[in-house]
């Protein structure tokens, strides 16, 4: 990294784990909204939910590596409290707010990592910010859909999520326990 001083280096480090630490939030908002969308059966939801929740994972992960290639040390702290029982328009507002946020936030920090000359982690924002504003239109066009349609828009979202089979984790691909089904 080219940076014009040690100040710059460890000021991108701690941008980077400010969007580290609103993506392991929003991993935890996403999940928690997963799972109670799947209970109130709104299937179709869940399972967008689940899938933004893993981009943001993947998300974390890449600023984490960032981090300890600077020298840094990774968050591992979100910075926000999951919020659950919302209604159905409400979880969709949150994520909305959410994502927005982390597009204003992170092109003040890509501009953070251009002062300090660390293009690398500058092309790190530059990716974000284009998922995370893939995010937030999904989650505007939702929210236009669920306002100007009402229940007839949350009946096409009941049941129907084809999950298909869990995904099989780090165990199960190595042939391991997970793989093991239980005898009845």
């Amino acid at each position: 990294m080219a940076t014009s001083s040690k100040g710059d280096k460890q000021a991108v480090i701690d941008v980077l784990n400010k969007a580290r630490a609103a993506e392991l939030a929003a991993i935890l908002q996403y999940m928690s909204q997963h799972y109670e969308l799947a209970d109130n059966d709104y299937g179709q939801f869940a399972q967008q939910l689940k899938l933004i929740a893993i981009d943001e994972m993947r998300h974390a992960e890449m600023l984490a590596e960032r981090i300890l290639i600077l020298g840094g040390t990774p968050t591992s702290k979100p910075d926000m409290e999951t919020k659950k029982k919302q209604p159905v328009l409400e979880i969709f507002k949150l994520d909305e707010k959410l994502e927005d946020g982390a597009v204003r936030d992170y092109n003040e920090f890509l501009q953070v990592c251009r002062e300090a000359r660390d293009y690398v982690s500058a092309k790190v924002f530059e990716l974000l910010i284009v998922e995370e504003q893939i995010h937030l239109e999904h989650f505007q066009d939702i929210i236009r859909h669920i306002e100007e349609l009402g229940d007839a828009y949350l009946a096409t979202q009941v049941g129907g999520a084809a999950e298909g089979p869990p995904a099989r984790g780090f165990v199960a691909s190595q042939g391991g326990a997970a793989d093991a089904q239980p005898q009845a």
